[in-house]
């Protein structure tokens, strides 16, 4: 698909409003690497996709682009074997070059939002990947998503950038550096648009053995959810159908489809439940009747 890009798009710092028109922006944030954001990212482009809905993506993580890298796999697969399939609209924000850092920051920003408010005139969601790390183009997007989804190991290391823990008790001490960099950004839209900005927190990679840790950690998040302002969602299990599926750009929702070779074991049906509980507690807006099939 070949899209024309609008010449007329604004260049704001702030947060734009969303028209009831527009698409809504969901973006992938944790500012520690390997909590799963990518491959989060990549099963909800397919499942929108798969639902008839127009998806647009820009990966934010300059340095590893793995989800751009996943879209491209996926394409490259499709053409092997001629397949006519779905693909999301992708645009791409570089890092800016410039000595100065705050004309840096600006250029970037600049760019970003250029980039949102021209998806969201031509897609239904817009979702975006941000780098394991504390970035402008980062701090940017999430001030600009109607959802932000945290992707988190089930680990109290993960869970010190969300909030700091007493080691002996496991009261709540504080908040951390993502869990401050959400609250500015809740700031900035609110002040900008009165908008809202949703927050769900995605247990990830959770071991299907119980465990002391796992009952802490439900415990400190439990006590953690209504403090911070982030809603718990169930995230997907360890499982290494995930890391598979990566070079053929495949996902739970293509096993068994025709082009694919790898067949469904009751693993793979228990990792689509998964997925199916995800995008259910997300409540995506106006996808009741076709989570209902899914």
């Amino acid at each position: 698909m070949r899209i024309q890009l609008r010449r007329d798009l604004p260049e704001s710092s702030q947060p734009q409003s969303q028209a009831k028109t527009y698409a809504t922006v969901i973006c992938l944030g944790n500012v520690k690497g390997g909590s799963g954001k990518s491959t989060t990212a990549m099963h909800i482009i397919v499942a929108l996709l798969k639902m008839g809905r127009s998806v647009g993506f820009i990966d934010l993580d300059v340095r590893q682009q793995s989800l751009s890298r996943y879209v491209e796999n996926r394409r490259q697969w499709a053409e092997r074997e001629n397949l006519t399939i779905p693909l999301p609209i992708e645009r791409t924000v570089d890092a800016s070059v410039l000595d100065s850092r705050k004309q840096g920051d600006a250029e970037e920003r600049r760019k970003l939002l250029s980039a949102i408010a021209e998806l969201r005139t031509i897609c239904d969601f817009v979702v975006i990947d941000s780098p394991g790390s504390y970035t402008n183009l980062s701090r940017v997007a999430h001030a600009n998503a109607d959802l932000i989804i945290t992707p988190m190991n089930d680990s109290f290391v993960d869970l010190d950038v969300i909030a700091k823990i007493d080691p002996q008790t496991y009261e709540v001490r504080g908040p951390s550096i993502y869990s401050q960099m959400i609250w500015d950004s809740r700031k900035l839209r609110a002040q900008s648009d009165r908008a809202t900005i949703d927050w769900v927190l995605m247990r990830n990679r959770l071991s299907n053995l119980s465990s002391k840790n796992k009952k802490l950690m439900q415990e400190v998040l439990t006590r953690l959810a209504p403090r911070t302002g982030f809603r718990i969602a169930p995230g997907f299990g360890e499982r290494v159908i995930y890391r598979e599926l990566f070079l053929a750009g495949l996902t739970l929702l293509d096993l068994g489809e025709p082009g694919t070779d790898v067949p469904l074991t009751m693993s793979h049906l228990a990792a689509r439940q998964e997925l199916r509980e995800l995008l259910t507690e997300l409540n995506l807006p106006g996808l009741e009747r076709e989570l209902a099939a899914f």
